[in-house]
């Protein structure tokens, strides 16, 4: 059986009583288009498989309970996590924090940026879910209010920012670009000139930075790794598209307070 494989940071990594990864496609029992370890169970995935490559992570994390996740939607929502969902299953949510020790809460990606953060001093983590519009919203600011909530600080969170579409890979419209420079001309700083006219290659690693950087986060560490190009490491929904695919698998990156 081949061996899970997860992207950690230093900062993170450093933290006593903190456990995390961005875990890539290594490892998991899912075939076909989803070769590996899809932990979508929105996509067409047999469950088994995706429940399978679910456990193999919560046993490699030593945690509890979970990897717990959210019906992801895009916004800004924050699930305060105490314990396993109820039987109605997870909320709409892009963003999941807890207190509680042993429970692993995660966000599933496929070319969006997967944000991890912690306050050991307070005992609390979080997992955030950013793409674009996510980005655009605030949900990393919703996510860091939430931990404050809680007792955490901004000053004592460490971030990371996990494997995500690069600039290279993402080329965007001008609709888009003009979203973001509504919200602030210097968003300009992100948008680079496109092969094609009226098209841009957008920096959303750079730019969920940003927005961690503004908030006035303790500690930041972005992995630098390319969803899109790294299809041996990763799922991506964009490329998946663009080689006529009908669906694609999803990636999860999870953190938890050791029990």
């Amino acid at each position: 059986m081949t061996a899970l494989h997860a992207i950690t940071t230093a900062n993170l990594g450093a933290l006593p009583g903190v456990r995390h990864g961005f875990f890539t496609r290594r490892g998991g029992v899912s075939g076909g288009l989803y070769d590996g370890l899809n932990c979508g169970f929105g996509s067409d995935d047999d469950a088994t498989a995706v429940a399978e490559n679910r456990r193999r992570i919560e046993a490699d994390m030593q945690a509890h309970h979970g990897p717990l996740t959210v019906h992801q939607v895009h916004g800004t929502t924050v699930a305060a996590v105490a314990g396993p969902w109820p039987e109605d299953g997870p909320p709409r949510a892009d963003a999941l924090v807890t207190a509680t020790p042993g429970l692993a809460i995660g966000v599933l990606a496929a070319d969006c940026t997967p944000v991890l953060l912690a306050d050991p001093a307070a005992g609390v983590v979080a997992a955030a879910h950013a793409g674009w519009k996510g980005a655009l919203a605030g949900v990393t600011d919703a996510a860091l209010a939430a931990m404050a909530d809680l007792g955490a600080e901004a000053g004592r969170v460490h971030a990371a920012v996990g494997p995500c579409i690069a600039q290279a890979s993402y080329e965007v419209g001008a609709e888009l670009r003009d979203r973001f420079l509504e919200h602030d001309a210097e968003n300009a700083a992100f948008f680079a000139a496109g092969a094609r006219a009226a098209h841009f290659q957008f920096d959303l690693e750079g730019y969920v930075a940003a927005r961690l950087h503004a908030a006035g986060v303790g500690s930041l560490e972005c992995v630098h790794r390319d969803t899109y190009a790294e299809d041996g490491l990763f799922y991506s929904y964009r490329r998946a598209t663009h080689r006529g695919e009908g669906d694609y698998g999803r990636g999860l990156s999870a953190i938890m307070l050791a029990p």
